[in-house]
């Protein structure tokens, strides 16, 4: 086959076009992704999301009947909206060896590699696998890579191994934090603020709550991290959002927090649901329920993704050494779909260019050495997998 040749950046340039913000579609870029593969003579199996609105992309090259290496990225991004860029966030732009534009780090610089080598992977002779993986909707809660993974086995090849390329500085990761979130919401009763005997104070119930979680968190730095490999070294609990009130002159009747916990691989959220579900019910609502049986506290579990484990074989981390040319294996605390894929009892590890200092913020940049870096890595494991 005669397909299109991108050198990385000018495939990153191709992808940073395509605004993929999470509350927008990504069907552009996955057909693109899907029309470019099929050039060079690469099937692609296209996995859309319940609504039609999006959907992940599953790739294999090479003998279909062998498990396998996966290269897995997610195609949205955060929003730029009340960012100040220098530049248009969506037209890749060179600036000091650096590649500014939405995703460039988080994480279309680690997708425009191993898209770029596409051809050197249709080339080689490989005797092992190897998968392209794209997914969506990782930014709010690494909802959309789910469906793959449901599809392992069936219609989809299921990975022995796969390598995650979230932004670490090309160092490999085997580690990471999980992440949960939790809404809870205060229900009391309204009263004229002069009368406050006759109402239940939402917000009041809900700074007692509040104040649980910030002992809770101070617990937990206390605890610590026994490996010594967390930054920070503790698990984490944070409010990010309090929402009640209808009028400084009413007593509110609502109030719901917005909160999170981020916990090392052994962390139990559920055991955090459990205490402040008891502290609500034994400390805060019965304060409320003496003015009306009709108050109350609930505490719902959101978005949920799971921790990644150092695992006792080690193959993924192994493999992630051999092609980083690394000797040292890192944590992050941030949350991944690699602890999905191990949930699925796949082995993986985190490795990918860029720094995650610079996602999320306004001119976000992928340094370009990093991309040289990365494409030496993929086709390490071009060679290796051959």
């Amino acid at each position: 086959m005669n397909g299109p040749r991108y050198s990385p950046q000018e495939m990153l340039a191709r992808l940073v076009g395509f605004d993929t913000t999470s509350a927008n579609s990504n069907l552009d870029l996955i057909e693109f992704v899907r029309g470019y593969l099929a050039a060079h003579g690469v099937a692609a199996h296209v996995l859309a999301s319940e609504d039609g609105q999006k959907a992940n992309l599953f790739a294999t090259i090479g003998p279909h009947e062998r498990r396998g290496i996966g290269l897995s990225g997610h195609t949205d991004v955060v929003p730029v909206t009340g960012q100040k860029w220098s530049s248009d966030p969506f037209t890749l732009t060179a600036r000091d060896g650096r590649l500014y534009g939405r995703g460039s780090c988080d994480m279309k610089g680690f997708l425009a590699v191993a898209l770029a080598l596409v051809p050197d992977m249709v080339a080689a002779p490989l005797s092992d696998p190897l998968h392209l993986l794209l997914s969506y909707d990782e930014e709010v809660g690494c909802t959309g890579v789910r469906g793959m993974i449901e599809a392992f086995g069936r219609k989809l090849v299921k990975p022995r191994l796969i390598i995650v390329g979230e932004p670490t500085s090309m160092q490999v990761v085997d580690a990471h934090k999980s992440v949960q979130s939790f809404t809870t919401t205060v229900t009391g009763v309204a009263a004229h603020s002069s009368m406050i005997h006759l109402g239940a104070n939402a917000i009041f119930a809900a700074g007692e709550i509040v104040r649980e979680l910030a002992d809770l968190r101070d617990e937990m730095i206390a605890h610590g991290d026994p490996s010594g490999r967390f930054d920070p070294p503790y698990s984490t609990i944070h409010v990010g959002r309090i929402n009640g009130g209808t009028a400084r002159n009413i007593v509110p009747q609502s109030c719901t927090i917005e909160w999170e916990m981020r916990g090392l691989p052994d962390a139990d959220p559920k055991a955090v649901k459990a205490r402040i579900e008891l502290f609500s019910r034994q400390r805060v609502l019965p304060s409320l329920r003496a003015i009306s049986r009709d108050t109350d506290i609930t505490t719902k579990p959101g978005s949920t993704v799971p921790g990644l484990a150092p695992e006792a074989a080690g193959e993924a981390a192994a493999l992630g050494l051999k092609l980083a040319l690394g000797d040292e294996i890192g944590a992050v605390s941030y949350g991944t779909e690699a602890g999905l894929f191990q949930r699925a009892e796949i082995a993986a590890i985190v490795c990918g260019p860029g720094d995650i200092a610079q996602a999320h913020k306004p001119d976000e940049f992928v340094a370009q050495s990093q991309l040289e870096e990365c494409a030496a890595f993929v086709r390490r494991l071009i060679e290796t997998a051959s």
